[in-house]
């Protein structure tokens, strides 16, 4: 059953993934969408804390902790990761991000001792190679100039580190994961909001696109966003209570294959030959996992 939770997981925040390309797609600014985005996910642990019961435990220190590292890792994290962008190729930028489940899946097996056959190391390998695979662009050239994309790729992977590993821990601390993922995302709406008032403040010249209108505009794409990234991360927090983080967490990062898929059912794009490998190596994956 959990893993069909984790599964769920990956397609729900892959859907979150999706609705950010519709914002870019539709001319929203980034800064507008992640804030809409924590605004609806805050909203959304916020009730789900409240319904099961654990919004005292707010009063933890250990809980404000942990969804302070889990909201960096968050905020942080996309933020470096969108400024690496600027300094390097998003077919090296990403994939390399994305290997932040290494270290979840490193931390879980040496630190928490996680039992991991070998069939289910042959598919966490498959399913971190459907994970770069999926991001790389064939045409784009592959050329690193600036050494500030280092630092800034490094940063973005101990930062996403914190959130994808953070839910582990706390797992393990016997933390309810709807609280901290409350904490978590309300500090980065704090910060995202900060953001985004700055860019709707911003002098642009005539001809340059209206900062106000796509900042609603990626607000409002982000609300919706904010949902599926809730519904997304708590089924990953329960993946992660009901089974082991050592596969959770590489099937949780095949989320961007649903942003891939949507691309090519409603925008026609047309996918590489690596990509389609990735699809083919995420089934393969699962069913090698699941043997």
């Amino acid at each position: 059953m959990w893993l069909i939770t984790a599964i769920g997981s990956a397609v729900l925040f892959g859907l979150a993934g999706w609705w950010m390309k519709v914002s870019q797609m539709k001319g929203g600014s980034s800064n507008g969408l992640l804030f809409g985005l924590y605004v609806s996910g805050t909203l959304g642990f916020g009730i789900h804390s409240a319904a099961e019961g654990t919004l005292a435990s707010l009063a933890d220190w250990r809980l404000l902790a942990a969804g302070f590292f889990i909201g960096a890792g968050s905020a942080w994290g996309n933020a470096l990761f969108m400024k690496a962008l600027e300094y390097g190729p998003a077919s090296l930028t990403s994939p390399l991000t994305n290997m932040n489940i290494a270290l979840v899946v490193g931390m879980s097996v040496v630190v928490y001792d996680e039992p991991v056959s070998a069939a289910e190391w042959i598919g966490i390998a498959l399913l971190l190679l459907s994970v770069v695979f999926v991001s790389i662009r064939g045409k784009e050239p592959l050329t690193v100039t600036q050494r500030r994309w280092f630092v800034l790729v490094l940063a973005a992977i101990f930062l996403f580190a914190f959130r994808n590993g953070g839910l582990k821990v706390t797992e393990q601390l016997e933390l309810a994961s709807a609280p901290v993922l409350l904490v978590g995302y309300a500090l980065s709406l704090l910060w995202f909001q900060r953001l985004d008032a700055l860019d709707r403040s911003r002098i642009v010249p005539a001809s340059s696109p209206d900062p106000v209108a796509a900042s609603r505009r990626g607000f409002r794409w982000g609300l919706l966003a904010g949902v599926f990234s809730y519904a997304g991360l708590q089924l990953y927090a329960i993946a992660l209570e009901s089974g082991k983080a050592s596969i959770a967490a590489p099937i949780f990062a095949t989320n961007s294959l649903v942003v891939a898929l949507g691309s090519i059912v409603l925008y026609q794009e047309r996918l590489t030959k690596l990509q389609w490998a990735a699809f083919v190596l995420t089934l393969a994956g699962l069913a090698v996992i699941r043997m």
